[in-house]
């Protein structure tokens, strides 16, 4: 029988249905190429810096880089204004779309991914995400910054090379403030540090943990084989976290995916970075969402908003965790 769970970080209800696996073809692994024409010069290997606007950071040793950070080319968001509403008209209002959007190159190897990533350079991605984040807390226009890696066309890729996005924006989005009310409404004690504890001593739902980081499929997982990874150290923001801290995490996310491409197989996901906004003080604890994309959002789903998972997290970090 299928069952309704709530998510406490955004006040939705999930609902978990696993009847609807047995539906022909129901899980898909990655079945698109990223790119159209293959053969074309590669912006982020090695060689082809020019290809890319002058690098903002970056990371290596004897002048070969491990990890860069570049201006998008393509940017959804620009420039140093203050944001600044105008109404239009009784229904129409806007503003401009001013912050920044940066690429993220975080490995010089064209094929690899995070899950190939070595313990250094994990956490040398994960350092970059940091020092950008600082960056961007500096501006006064910038009020969140949100680190993505989509991986494969499913999830949102243009390109091949193994990259991820930040972008700074002028605004707080509704999924964030959702998650400080999530916070804010468990009261006593940090929403994310119960949960890492209440999991543990459960272990129905862990995929991997040490000291460090938590990696579980939370009970509220509104897709199949979720994820969500959290510091064991509570911080507001990321930026805040010491270097040891924010390098576990990295290495967390490669471990957990490689369990999830063992398991299933090449499949297409998105990594997302929740910390609090930047000169929020309020009641959070930054993590990191790992989202696959084995099932298409239909109907019912972006008409109500209520996800539909066809693999309880229960039988799903069983799998993950062995």
């Amino acid at each position: 029988m299928s069952q309704l769970r709530l998510n406490p970080l955004t006040g939705r209800w999930v609902t978990v249905s696993t009847e609807r696996a047995d539906r022909p073809g129901e899980l898909i692994s990655r079945q698109s190429p990223v790119e159209s024409d293959p053969d074309r010069l590669c912006p982020f290997c090695p060689g082809n810096e020019e290809a890319t606007p002058p690098a903002l950071e970056t990371y290596g040793a004897s002048g070969r880089w491990q990890v860069r950070v570049v201006p998008n080319l393509f940017p959804a968001f620009g420039g140093n204004n203050a944001l600044r509403v105008q109404n239009l008209g009784p229904v129409w209002t806007q503003a401009t779309a001013s912050g920044v959007h940066e690429v993220l190159v975080f490995s010089p190897d064209h094929t690899g991914s995070w899950a190939d990533l070595d313990d250094k350079q994990a956490g040398l991605a994960m350092a970059a995400i940091r020092d950008r984040m600082e960056d961007h807390a500096r501006r006064s226009t910038v009020r969140y910054t949100q680190a993505i890696v989509n991986a494969g066309r499913e999830a949102g890729a243009s390109l091949e090379h193994p990259h991820g996005q930040l972008l700074g924006i002028p605004f707080v989005p509704g999924e964030i403030a959702e998650e400080e009310a999530g916070f804010r409404r468990h009261e006593g004690s940090c929403l994310l540090c119960t949960t890492a504890e209440a999991e543990v001593q459960a272990g129905h739902r862990v995929v991997l943990a040490d000291e460090q980081a938590l990696v579980i499929c939370p009970f509220w997982s509104g897709a199949p084989y979720e994820m969500l990874v959290i510091p064991r150290s509570h911080e507001v923001h990321l930026e805040s976290t010491s270097p040891p801290d924010v390098v576990a995490v990295g290495r967390a996310i490669r471990d957990a995916l490689l369990r999830l491409r063992r398991h299933v197989g090449d499949t297409a996901y998105n990594l997302v970075f929740h910390t609090a906004p930047h000169h929020h003080e309020g009641p959070f604890h930054w993590h990191v969402h790992i989202v696959p994309r084995l099932t298409s959002l239909a109907g019912f789903e972006q008409g109500t908003g209520v996800m539909i998972n066809i693999v309880a997290p229960e039988l799903a970090a069983r799998h993950l965790a062995s």
